[in-house]
C-alpha cells in the first residue's frame, strides 16, 4: 500500500472508530516522518507534565532548585475516577522535589504536578521551553484547572452528559464552552510540537544531556501503559511515554527504541466523538493506527 492510500485508510479507521486523530511518527535518525493532521493544536491535558518535568529537572541541574527540598503538599481528596497518587490523599504529606517529579511524570499525579508548578509557574515553563527552541507548546495553567470540569459536576450515572458537552460545545476556531478544551485558554500543543520535544530529549539539542537523560528515564518508568504500549513494547524494544486524558481527549506521546538501533518519536492526540468515559476500543485503535504509521516508515 502506498503512503497516500495508507493515510486515507487510517483516516477512515479513526472516523469509523469515533475518533478525530492528529498523529505524527518520525524516524529520529533519518528525520523521515508520516502523520495525519500533525499541526492541529489541541489541549494537551496531562502531556503538559513532560514540559513541567523538563523545566523542573533543568532548574535542579542549574542549582535554582534543590531536589532534596521537602515540600508540604495538601491532600487532593479527589474522588472521581482517574486521578492517582497525592491527588487522592486524604491527609497532608511532606515530599522531596525529586520525588514529586517522579509522581508527576510516572504516575501522572496532578497534585504532585501542582506542587512543582508552585515552584515553576506555567509562564516560566513556557519561557524555558522557548529558550530551548521549543515554541510549539504553550503552558497557561496548572493541573488544578483540570480537576474542575463538567465531569466533577455530574453524578456517575450522568457522566455521559459531560462528554456530550465536550464533543458538541466547540467552535470551528477551536474555541470551547469548556475552558479546559478551549485552545486559546488551555495548555496546548500539536502532534508535531510534541514530536519536536521528544526529538530534543532523545537526540543532541539545546537541552543539557543530563536533563534530557533524566526525563527519558522518567518516561521509561511511566506506569500508565494501557494505550500505545501494547503495540510498541516488547523484549526487542524500549517504550518511553506519557499519556494525557481529559473529557473526550485521549493522547499519548513516546519514543520506541528498537534493538536494531532504529528509534521513532510518536505523538497521538485524539478527540473522541463518543460520549463515554471508558473506551478501551478507542485506546486500542489509537495504538493500531500509530503502529501502522511506524511500520510504513520502518520499511524505508
Amino acid at each position: 500500500m502506498n503512503t497516500e492510500a495508507l493515510v486515507r485508510d487510517l483516516r477512515r479507521q479513526l472516523r469509523d472508530g469515533g475518533l478525530r486523530g492528529c498523529l505524527l511518527v518520525r524516524d529520529l535518525h533519518t528525520g523521515e516522518e508520516l502523520g495525519i493532521d500533525p499541526d492541529t493544536q489541541l489541549p494537551s491535558a496531562s502531556l503538559v507534565k513532560v514540559p513541567l518535568a523538563l523545566a523542573t529537572a533543568e532548574r535542579i541541574r542549574r542549582g535554582e532548585l534543590d531536589g532534596a527540598t521537602m515540600i508540604d503538599v495538601p491532600p487532593g481528596r479527589i474522588t472521581t475516577p482517574g486521578p492517582a497518587g497525592l491527588s487522592r490523599f486524604r491527609h497532608p504529606a511532606r515530599i522531596a522535589v525529586d520525588d514529586l517529579l517522579y509522581l508527576s511524570t510516572c504516575v501522572s499525579d496532578g497534585a504532585a504536578a501542582d506542587a512543582l508548578f508552585d515552584l515553576t509557574p506555567p509562564a516560566q515553563v513556557t519561557e524555558l521551553l522557548h529558550g530551548l527552541g521549543l515554541r510549539g507548546i504553550t503552558v497557561r495553567h496548572t493541573m488544578r484547572e483540570l480537576a474542575d470540569t463538567p465531569v466533577e459536576r455530574f453524578d456517575a450515572a450522568q457522566v455521559h452528559l459531560a462528554h456530550a458537552l465536550a464533543i458538541d460545545a466547540g467552535t470551528s476556531g477551536r474555541g470551547h464552552r469548556v475552558p479546559q478544551l478551549d485552545t486559546t485558554r488551555a495548555n496546548t500543543g500539536s502532534a508535531r510540537a510534541h514530536v519536536e520535544l521528544l526529538q530534543a530529549l532523545w537526540t543532541p539539542s539545546k537541552i543539557h544531556p543530563e536533563t534530557a537523560a533524566r526525563i527519558r528515564g522518567l518516561m521509561a518508568h511511566n506506569l500508565l501503559r494501557h494505550r500505545l504500549t501494547p503495540d510498541f513494547s516488547s523484549d526487542a524494544t524500549t517504550w518511553s511515554s506519557k499519556t494525557g486524558t481529559l473529557l473526550n481527549l485521549r493522547h499519548e506521546i513516546g519514543v520506541v527504541e528498537h534493538s536494531d538501533g532504529q528509534s521513532f518519536a510518536i505523538a497521538v492526540l485524539t478527540e473522541s466523538l463518543v460520549p463515554a468515559g471508558a473506551q478501551p476500543g478507542a485506546d486500542a485503535l489509537m495504538s493500531q493506527v500509530a503502529r501502522r504509521l511506524r511500520d510504513h516508515l520502518r520499511q524505508f
